[in-house]
Protein backbone atom coordinates (compact mmCIF):
# COMPACT_ATOMS: atom_id res chain seq x y z
CA UNK A 1 0.00 0.00 0.00
CA UNK A 2 1.62 2.89 -1.36
CA UNK A 3 -1.12 5.45 -0.16
CA UNK A 4 -3.50 6.61 1.96
CA UNK A 5 -6.45 9.12 1.03
CA UNK A 6 -9.38 8.92 3.52
CA UNK A 7 -11.08 10.93 0.93
CA UNK A 8 -11.30 8.20 -1.35
CA UNK A 9 -12.01 5.13 0.81
CA UNK A 10 -14.50 2.54 0.09
CA UNK A 11 -15.92 3.21 3.50
CA UNK A 12 -18.64 5.70 2.77
CA UNK A 13 -18.45 6.60 6.24
CA UNK A 14 -14.59 7.34 6.29
CA UNK A 15 -15.22 8.95 3.40
CA UNK A 16 -17.69 11.38 4.87
CA UNK A 17 -16.11 11.57 8.15
CA UNK A 18 -12.87 12.75 6.46
CA UNK A 19 -14.33 14.92 4.16
CA UNK A 20 -16.22 16.61 6.68
CA UNK A 21 -12.82 17.11 9.12
CA UNK A 22 -10.92 18.34 6.08
CA UNK A 23 -13.92 20.89 5.41
CA UNK A 24 -13.41 22.04 8.83
CA UNK A 25 -9.70 22.34 8.90
CA UNK A 26 -10.19 24.75 5.70
CA UNK A 27 -12.61 26.76 7.17
CA UNK A 28 -10.71 27.27 10.56
CA UNK A 29 -7.45 27.45 8.91
CA UNK A 30 -5.85 24.04 10.92
CA UNK A 31 -4.31 22.51 8.28
CA UNK A 32 -2.47 24.95 6.37
CA UNK A 33 0.43 23.10 4.58
CA UNK A 34 2.57 26.34 4.21
CA UNK A 35 2.64 26.61 8.07
CA UNK A 36 5.63 24.04 9.79
CA UNK A 37 4.43 23.39 13.12
CA UNK A 38 6.90 21.88 15.39
CA UNK A 39 6.20 18.00 16.45
CA UNK A 40 4.75 18.68 20.55
CA UNK A 41 7.29 18.82 23.10
CA UNK A 42 10.28 18.58 20.16
CA UNK A 43 12.03 21.04 17.51
CA UNK A 44 11.81 18.86 14.61
CA UNK A 45 8.55 19.42 12.28
CA UNK A 46 8.70 16.31 10.77
CA UNK A 47 9.86 12.62 12.17
CA UNK A 48 11.45 11.76 9.06
CA UNK A 49 14.83 13.89 10.64
CA UNK A 50 14.90 10.88 13.15
CA UNK A 51 14.58 8.03 10.38
CA UNK A 52 18.26 6.12 10.30
CA UNK A 53 20.14 6.69 6.33
CA UNK A 54 18.83 3.37 5.08
CA UNK A 55 15.51 4.51 5.66
CA UNK A 56 15.74 8.15 4.81
CA UNK A 57 14.06 8.72 0.79
CA UNK A 58 12.34 5.29 1.12
CA UNK A 59 9.01 6.49 0.39
CA UNK A 60 9.61 9.20 -1.73
CA UNK A 61 10.14 7.00 -4.90
CA UNK A 62 6.67 4.83 -5.09
CA UNK A 63 4.51 7.20 -2.40
CA UNK A 64 3.48 10.88 -3.03
CA UNK A 65 1.48 12.78 -0.31
CA UNK A 66 -1.98 11.03 0.53
CA UNK A 67 -5.00 12.69 0.64
CA UNK A 68 -3.03 15.54 0.51
CA UNK A 69 -2.30 15.62 4.07
CA UNK A 70 -0.52 12.29 5.12
CA UNK A 71 3.04 12.64 4.24
CA UNK A 72 4.84 9.04 3.50
CA UNK A 73 7.76 8.70 5.95
CA UNK A 74 9.54 5.76 5.15
CA UNK A 75 8.48 2.35 3.16
CA UNK A 76 10.02 -1.21 3.56
CA UNK A 77 8.88 -4.57 1.81
CA UNK A 78 7.35 -4.91 5.06
CA UNK A 79 6.02 -1.91 6.60
CA UNK A 80 4.96 2.00 5.77
CA UNK A 81 4.84 4.59 7.46
CA UNK A 82 2.77 8.08 7.41
CA UNK A 83 2.40 11.50 9.21
CA UNK A 84 -0.15 14.37 9.13
CA UNK A 85 0.82 17.40 10.90
CA UNK A 86 -2.31 20.27 11.45
CA UNK A 87 -3.27 22.84 14.63
CA UNK A 88 -5.01 19.58 16.27
CA UNK A 89 -2.25 17.19 16.31
CA UNK A 90 0.48 15.45 14.99
CA UNK A 91 0.03 11.92 13.98
CA UNK A 92 1.66 8.54 12.57
CA UNK A 93 0.19 5.76 10.72
CA UNK A 94 2.01 2.23 10.50
CA UNK A 95 1.09 -0.43 8.60
CA UNK A 96 3.19 -3.43 8.93
CA UNK A 97 2.96 -7.43 8.45
CA UNK A 98 4.04 -9.54 11.37
CA UNK A 99 5.83 -12.80 11.04
CA UNK A 100 3.24 -15.40 12.40
CA UNK A 101 5.58 -18.63 11.63
CA UNK A 102 5.22 -21.25 9.06
CA UNK A 103 5.49 -17.90 6.69
CA UNK A 104 2.34 -16.53 7.25
CA UNK A 105 2.02 -13.01 8.19
CA UNK A 106 -0.48 -10.73 9.41
CA UNK A 107 -1.67 -7.09 9.19
CA UNK A 108 -0.77 -4.73 12.30
CA UNK A 109 -1.46 -0.85 12.57
CA UNK A 110 -0.32 1.86 14.65
CA UNK A 111 -1.41 5.39 15.04
CA UNK A 112 0.38 7.51 17.42
CA UNK A 113 -0.68 10.97 18.11
CA UNK A 114 0.31 13.84 20.14
CA UNK A 115 -2.26 16.44 20.38
CA UNK A 116 -1.27 19.80 20.18
CA UNK A 117 -3.11 22.03 22.97
CA UNK A 118 -6.42 22.43 24.68
CA UNK A 119 -8.01 21.66 21.10
CA UNK A 120 -5.78 19.08 20.48
CA UNK A 121 -7.15 17.32 23.25
CA UNK A 122 -10.37 17.99 22.73
CA UNK A 123 -10.55 16.63 18.79
CA UNK A 124 -9.38 13.80 20.14
CA UNK A 125 -12.06 12.50 22.74
CA UNK A 126 -14.67 14.37 20.21
CA UNK A 127 -13.38 11.66 17.22
CA UNK A 128 -12.15 8.86 19.72
CA UNK A 129 -15.49 6.69 18.91
CA UNK A 130 -15.39 7.45 15.22
CA UNK A 131 -12.17 6.53 14.67
CA UNK A 132 -12.56 3.46 17.19
CA UNK A 133 -15.68 2.14 15.63
CA UNK A 134 -16.12 3.06 11.64
CA UNK A 135 -12.14 4.32 10.76
CA UNK A 136 -9.88 1.93 11.74
CA UNK A 137 -12.09 -0.91 11.04
CA UNK A 138 -12.50 0.38 7.85
CA UNK A 139 -8.98 0.61 7.27
CA UNK A 140 -7.95 -2.38 8.09
CA UNK A 141 -10.74 -3.53 5.45
CA UNK A 142 -9.00 -1.52 2.85
CA UNK A 143 -5.63 -2.77 3.83
CA UNK A 144 -6.92 -6.44 3.30
CA UNK A 145 -8.18 -5.95 -0.47
CA UNK A 146 -5.05 -4.09 -1.22
CA UNK A 147 -3.14 -7.40 0.51
CA UNK A 148 -5.49 -9.65 -1.55
CA UNK A 149 -5.66 -8.01 -5.11
CA UNK A 150 -1.79 -7.84 -4.42
CA UNK A 151 -1.61 -11.81 -3.75
CA UNK A 152 -3.74 -12.67 -6.77
CA UNK A 153 -1.49 -10.76 -9.12
CA UNK A 154 1.45 -11.90 -7.72
CA UNK A 155 0.16 -15.47 -7.81
CA UNK A 156 -1.35 -15.07 -11.62
CA UNK A 157 2.21 -14.02 -12.62
CA UNK A 158 4.28 -16.88 -11.01
CA UNK A 159 5.06 -14.80 -7.84
CA UNK A 160 5.41 -15.59 -4.40
CA UNK A 161 3.15 -17.27 -2.16
CA UNK A 162 0.32 -15.35 -1.10
CA UNK A 163 1.05 -15.55 2.61
CA UNK A 164 4.79 -14.18 2.12
CA UNK A 165 6.04 -10.76 1.71
CA UNK A 166 8.44 -9.49 -0.86
CA UNK A 167 12.10 -10.86 -0.04
CA UNK A 168 13.84 -7.58 0.63
CA UNK A 169 15.42 -6.91 3.68
CA UNK A 170 12.86 -6.31 6.87
CA UNK A 171 13.75 -3.77 9.25
CA UNK A 172 10.49 -3.62 11.14
CA UNK A 173 11.35 -0.81 13.70
CA UNK A 174 13.24 2.53 12.84
CA UNK A 175 15.20 3.78 15.77
CA UNK A 176 13.35 7.03 17.10
CA UNK A 177 15.15 9.73 19.62
CA UNK A 178 13.58 9.69 23.23
CA UNK A 179 10.44 11.35 24.13
CA UNK A 180 9.00 10.30 20.30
Amino acid sequence: MDSLDPTHSPSAATRALFRLRFRLGALFGWDDPARKRAVPECTETTLRTRLPDDLRGSAEKSSRRSGGRFVPLYRTDEEWATEISNDTVHGVLQLGWVEQGEGRYRAQMGVYVKPRGLLGEMYMMLIGPFRHLIVYPALMRQIGRAWRTRDIAKTTDGGTSPATPPSRPRRMRPRAAAGS
